[in-house]
């Protein structure tokens, strides 16, 4: 193993992180001005969306020739931990 293409490859990806972690917040600010618009819990879950999403991060990741299993999972995740904190921060 060579570790230092290893620890180059790992500062790449520290990197990336870095970037998706800056995307997380703005998508929360997003999400948090949803809530307000929000007038019913109800209203929280979508799953017509949500399918619809899934479908569409199925094809891109398959034109793109990216593992659908794993967008597919992330996906699937942040999903649901965006539908927990939407349930957990509403307030109406």
């Amino acid at each position: 193993m060579d570790r230092k293409r290893l620890k180059i490859a790992r500062k790449k990806i520290d990197s990336i992180d870095n970037k998706i972690f800056s995307l997380i917040k703005k998508r929360t600010k997003i999400i948090d001005h949803m809530i307000l618009i929000k007038e019913y819990k109800s209203q929280i879950v979508d799953h017509k969306r949500m399918n619809l999403i899934l479908k569409k991060i199925k094809k891109k990741s398959k034109d793109s020739k990216i593992d659908s299993k794993i967008t597919l999972k992330i996906w699937k995740s942040m999903i649901l931990s965006y539908v927990d904190y939407q349930r957990r921060n509403f307030k109406k």
